[in-house]
């Protein structure tokens, strides 16, 4: 059985996200929409991601709602910046930052974090210097970016991963 579902929730969530954005319950768009999922799961045995097991299900939730609010908080700081940028232009800019996570899930994780976060971009992670760089919108405030890294998304990941 673990043949044919290699990871069985991988392949629901696809077939969701499948239905999703079709917008369709049709007998046609679920059958597709398992196929596609449990295809992809196998494409995803090739990958062989090594598997994390946390028990801080706490922890989890903490990280969510920090990565929620500050989500919402660089929306607001881009659409200044927007609104702002007549006055005076907006200055965009690289940051190097160190990383001491070691797991590659976490790494991943932060990745997602990152790249979600509107205003930034993840741009390059040497994986020999552990050093990540960051393309900020507005690099006014650039060496809080790597203290707000280091403090809500390293610290909360290297709990959760190492």
């Amino acid at each position: 059985m673990r043949y044919w579902f290699p990871y069985p929730l991988l392949s629901f969530a696809l077939m969701v996200f499948w239905l999703l954005i079709n917008q369709s319950l049709s007998i046609a768009q679920i059958l597709l929409g398992a196929a596609l999922g449990i295809s992809h799961a196998w494409l995803m045995v090739n990958l062989r991601p090594s598997k994390t097991h946390t028990k801080k299900a706490w922890l989890v939730a903490r990280l969510a709602g920090q990565v929620t609010v500050d989500v919402a908080r660089s929306n607001l700081a881009v659409m200044r910046a927007i609104l702002r940028s007549k006055r005076r232009p907006v200055r965009s800019g690289f940051i190097a930052i160190d990383i001491t996570l070691r797991d590659e899930n976490s790494i991943a994780l932060l990745a997602c974090i990152l790249t979600a976060t509107p205003g930034t971009a993840w741009i390059e992670f040497d994986s020999q210097t552990r050093v990540l760089l960051l393309h900020v919108l507005d690099i006014e405030n650039g060496p809080t970016w790597a203290d707000l890294i280091r403090t809500h998304y390293e610290a909360p990941l290297k709990e959760l991963f190492e």
